[in-house]
């Protein structure tokens, strides 16, 4: 069961890449600035999380408008997660929680991701997402133990419609 609703908000510091290079992203640094969406994806380089991404990009400057800045986070190394994006035109940020502790934390991870398809990885994310206000408390939860379930994009812009 993903983190509620008024809860705040677990902080962690991940690897990003930057245009130099890797970089270190801590979520606490950017609260305060915009509401924060936290997308967590299972997989890069499989056909659920790449529609995904692409959705999200082509929803980026709506996101903008509201204020909003969106976070993808997957266990894929940062390099993989950067060859994905390039190859799929997906423009949003990516972590990487390559040992599994933010998807923990969070309270999506998989204990075993897709066993009936021989995918028996612990740690996994489910695709979740998480609307963080500028207080640094989720305001929308969303986990689906089905990662092939998109998630609810208008109740995501419904919701940093409400916070502003």
């Amino acid at each position: 069961m993903a983190l509620a609703v008024g809860t705040k908000a677990p902080d962690f510091t991940l690897v990003t890449l930057g245009s130099g290079g890797p970089e270190l992203f801590t979520l606490s640094d950017h609260i305060g600035e915009k509401n924060l969406v936290l997308c967590f994806f299972p997989m890069a380089f499989t056909g659920g999380c790449t529609s995904e991404g692409c959705e999200l990009t082509s929803r980026e400057a709506d996101y903008h408008a509201l204020n909003a800045e969106v976070i993808g986070i997957s266990g894929d190394n940062p390099f993989a997660q950067q060859a994905w994006a390039g190859k799929e035109g997906i423009k949003i940020r990516f972590v990487s929680d390559y040992e599994h502790a933010v998807a923990k934390d969070y309270d999506v991870a998989y204990d075993s991701f897709l066993p009936e398809k021989n995918l028996t990885m612990g740690g996994v994310a489910k695709r979740s997402v998480f609307v963080i206000d500028r207080e640094g408390v989720i305001q929308h939860a969303e986990s689906s133990d089905d990662p092939a379930k998109m998630p609810d994009f208008d109740a995501i812009k419904t919701k940093l419609q409400e916070l502003g």
